[in-house]
């Protein structure tokens, strides 16, 4: 049995060779849809509190030096004025976020599979859902609104497919 020169132990002890993923033998190598709504939601609600932060403090040094505020009370209120904005906005793109993440995982497994027919179906349903408590025409609105950008992401993740099948539509072999 060969010790290892370097750490002075038995590399007999050590299995020959282990898999590269974290997966059981012939599980798909991609994370699903529930393991992803987690860094989705995250990522909105850190996104959503830096582009209220940023809002929050030009709207802040527009009001403050409008009132002509200078010194302490003016970094209070420029504080203010970003710490409310980046959590409203913060918590909406949370709340949104959870809702398709929500809406996807419940398409996943009841369809059986993911693909972009339940982005396009959870998007719409999170845009109207949302909506739903200031009337059925923003409601409509809404589902519009969220299918639009969920066609954009899909159009978007799909991109080398549709190459390849313009490509195919152009020179028919």
């Amino acid at each position: 049995m060969p010790l290892s020169p370097y750490l002075n132990f038995d590399t007999a002890y050590l299995p020959p060779s282990q898999p590269e993923y974290i997966f059981p033998e012939g599980a798909a190598k991609q994370r699903g849809r529930f393991e992803l709504a987690f860094s989705q939601i995250g990522a909105a609600c850190i996104v959503g509190a830096g582009i209220g932060g940023a809002t929050g403090l030009y709207r802040g040094i527009k009001a403050t030096s409008l009132a002509g505020q200078t010194g302490k009370l003016r970094r209070t209120q420029l504080i203010n004025h970003v710490m409310k904005s980046g959590s409203s906005l913060a918590n909406t793109f949370g709340i949104v976020s959870v809702m398709y993440s929500g809406f996807g995982v419940l398409l996943s497994w009841a369809r059986g599979t993911d693909d972009s027919v339940n982005t396009l179906a959870a998007a719409m349903a999170t845009g109207m859902m949302f909506k739903s408590t200031t009337g059925l025409r923003k409601c409509v609105v809404g589902g519009f609104i969220g299918i639009g950008l969920a066609s954009a992401y899909c159009l978007w993740n799909n991109r080398e497919a549709l190459s390849e099948l313009r490509h195919r539509s152009i020179n028919p072999a």
